[in-house]
């Protein structure tokens, strides 16, 4: 369900369809994007690539608010996109938005 609620907010999913401590991925053509769950219900947005090797990090383990790359253990931030010291490197990170059930991305 794709439905533009502005020029800059797209409704994906709702969060329900994002397993608790898990991910879902959003197909698209320009790289899919891993939205996230954490164990508080807060949702983030990832481009679906470790900065490492390309991992797909919706494989990963998500723990506290990082995941944990399936390739090479590479921990990176959900709220950032950022790699955990004392590795280097950042994926792209989207803006979230959760209006009661309903899951918002902002690709632009």
């Amino acid at each position: 369900m794709d439905t533009t609620i502005s020029s800059t907010w797209t409704h994906v999913c709702s969060v329900a369809d994002i397993p608790r401590l898990g991910s879902r991925v959003l197909k698209r053509e320009d790289g899919d994007i891993a939205l996230f769950r954490t164990a508080d219900d807060e949702v983030f947005a990832l481009h679906d690539r470790c900065p490492h090797k390309g991992g797909a990090l919706s494989q990963g383990i998500v723990h506290g608010k990082t995941v944990t790359c399936p390739l090479h253990s590479w921990n990176i931030a959900l709220e950032t996109g950022e790699a955990c010291a004392p590795d280097e490197g950042c994926t792209l990170r989207f803006a979230v938005k959760v209006d009661g059930e309903a899951v918002f991305v902002r690709f632009a």
